[in-house]
């Protein structure tokens, strides 16, 4: 059952240096590298200066850092700042973002196809 566990840092807790593991739920003070395979929950309390790879990232404190996910979720209290890359973004209405934002599936080799021009419609 160890897999179902997910790591707490409690609110009196400061960790500097590199997590890791499945779930994580942080409401204390991390500083470093955090990469998880599973989810990540940064707490209204929670404050995060490291660069973040996880599954899920859910953010209701604070983080500075790049993040990289499948899905990112700002609470309306999430204050982040640095890059976000991830295939599905949601950032609620009072939360804060600062920095670039790649979101959604990543362009295919060679880019995106030209759409076609008015004049040019397909099959006229």
């Amino acid at each position: 059952m160890a897999e179902d566990k997910t790591t707490l840092v409690d609110a009196q807790a400061q960790i500097e240096g590199k997590l890791s593991g499945k779930d994580a739920a942080i409401h204390g003070r991390v500083r470093g590298e955090i990469a998880l395979t599973g989810r990540l929950l940064i707490g209204e309390e929670g404050r995060v200066h490291a660069s973040v790879a996880a599954d899920v990232v859910e953010v209701a404190g604070q983080l500075e850092g790049d993040v990289r996910a499948r899905a990112v979720t700002l609470r309306e209290t999430a204050r982040v700042k640095g890059r976000v890359e991830a295939q599905a973004l949601v950032v609620r209405e009072g939360a804060w973002l600062s920095g670039p934002v790649a979101s959604g599936e990543a362009p295919r080799e060679g880019g995106a196809p030209t759409p076609p021009r008015p004049e040019e419609k397909p099959g006229a």
